[in-house]
């Protein structure tokens, strides 16, 4: 059966979130200039997994802002689904981002007076579609992530690893280009974050995806097809053999 997650674009393995040559500066406090990133380039393909690694404040945070519209580059292009990031309009990257970018952070931000459905429905609701249509398909999500039975529970109802499940449908509610996480498992006990590492890739696998991944956990980073290591403004390979996609 075909997963109610893929889209056409995501079937084909074409790429769909492309950097190339990305800097991002900020001036500090004292006027100095800091250079966080310094030329990244990178290409995810629907399908991948791509892990990126690197020291504690080395600047991976600020990668996926910027790869996924929330920050705009100093330099550089980054793409997403095929069209430009249009860094010099806030209305425009809002709208690129809310239409083609799934995040998930370490806290789930899950709106604490609401049902596990309508958290997942309520990106659809904003964007526009209605009602009987949003809540369809957050109970499709829901059950995607294994959770159908808990869509009537309020985030203060569920476990820890089940909110981080919520928070992961609710970032596929729009059908995005590409999913974006930064330590999607950070705030899980070690058996949780296993079960949170395990539905990820078969994600990846089973609806053509496409993840790139901020973890300092060796585990998840294993389950991808690259590890990419983020030092001194810049990707490198990890050493490791690339898998097949």
């Amino acid at each position: 059966m075909t997963s109610p997650l893929v889209i056409p674009a995501m079937r084909s393995g074409a790429v769909v979130l492309e950097a190339a040559g990305v800097v991002r500066e900020y001036r500090g406090g004292d006027g100095a200039l800091l250079r966080v990133l310094a030329g990244v380039d990178l290409s995810v393909r629907a399908g991948e997994m791509v892990a990126i690694v690197g020291a504690s404040g080395a600047g991976k945070s600020t990668l996926l802002q910027v790869l996924g519209a929330l920050d705009a580059a100093t330099a550089g292009t980054v793409r997403i689904g095929g069209r430009d990031v249009p860094a010099s309009d806030d209305v425009a990257m809002a709208a690129l981002r809310n239409r083609s970018v799934g995040f998930v952070f370490q806290f789930h931000h899950l709106l604490a007076e609401f049902s596990a459905l309508e958290n997942v429905a309520m990106p659809l609701l904003i964007a526009g579609r209605a009602p009987t249509e949003a809540r369809s398909r957050a109970a499709g999500l829901l059950a995607q992530v294994g959770l159908a039975s808990r869509a009537s529970h309020r985030p203060g109802e569920l476990s820890g690893g089940e909110q981080q499940r919520v928070a992961v449908a609710r970032a596929l509610a729009v059908d995005p280009a590409v999913l974006l996480a930064d330590e999607p498992s950070g705030n899980l006990d070690h058996q949780t974050a296993e079960q949170l590492h395990d539905m990820l890739a078969s994600l990846v696998a089973e609806t053509g995806l496409a993840l790139v991944v901020v973890t300092h956990n060796a585990s998840l980073a294993s389950r991808a097809h690259r590890v990419l290591v983020l030092e001194d403004g810049v990707l490198r390979p990890s050493g490791r053999e690339p898998e097949a996609v």
